[in-house]
């Protein structure tokens, strides 16, 4: 029997760092779980509400300052497509802000967009982009295909080259009466090696067959361990 572990887990406090990035006593330890939960699940319910699938949301990020203000919440989101968030006017703004402001009243969150330009470099964003293509019923296989090409001409830096991508994708693929795993895979995916920095995502994609699941990993290069 394998046993399977998730590539960013196995790396936090190694190349990975925490979504949400602070301290507390231990009496206010579950209070402040349950707030980070809720603040994620404001804005993905927002986006949600407003009908909006292709977010291009990579990450959300929330810092507390305990040292300075106790109340102080920033919460960054990572996206491809900032406008979409902020909406006509910054509506989309205001209405997030003003639902946050309702869930923690005594407490002073603020909302930081960053745009994300080369999604090449995302795992997320990798993975949404073939969960499209497949629910509009493109042969899984062509679209796999063309998601790798992508990485391997994109222009970037050559420290931020990707060395590797693999992409699994698992169930009635292609409409197939018995469910199956494929996969394609190009360069190095070292996923027993810690100090591979190694961004991963897993997707689900909704067709008219059933549920397909999405997994891409990426691999970096190799980051210096102190």
């Amino acid at each position: 029997m394998g046993h399977k572990t998730h590539p960013l887990g196995f790396r936090l406090g190694i190349t990975q760092q925490h979504r949400s990035s602070w301290y507390s006593k231990l009496n206010d330890y579950s209070e402040l779980i349950k707030e980070d939960y809720e603040m994620r699940k404001v804005i993905l319910g927002y986006l949600e509400k407003s009908s909006i699938k292709s977010t291009g949301i990579t990450k959300i990020l929330i810092n507390r300052d305990h040292i300075h203000n106790s109340n102080k919440i920033d919460l960054e989101i990572q996206t491809a497509r900032p406008g979409i968030l902020v909406g006509k006017f910054g509506s989309g703004l205001d209405q997030m802000d003003k639902s946050l402001l309702k869930l923690l009243p005594t407490k002073n969150p603020l909302l930081h967009i960053v745009e994300i330009k080369n999604i090449c470099q995302h795992a997320d964003l990798l993975a949404d982009k073939l969960v499209s293509q497949l629910e509009e019923r493109i042969p899984f296989r062509r679209a796999m295909k063309a998601i790798i090409q992508g990485v391997q001409e994109d222009p970037g830096i050559d420290d931020e080259k990707i060395q590797g991508i693999k992409i699994q994708v698992a169930g009635r693929v292609n409409g197939a009466e018995i469910a199956r795993t494929e996969w394609l895979r190009e360069g190095r995916v070292p996923l027993q090696t810690l100090r591979a920095d190694i961004d991963y995502s897993y997707k689900t994609a909704q067709t008219v067959y059933g549920i397909l699941g999405i997994k891409i990993w990426l691999f970096k290069g190799n980051l210096s361990i102190k």
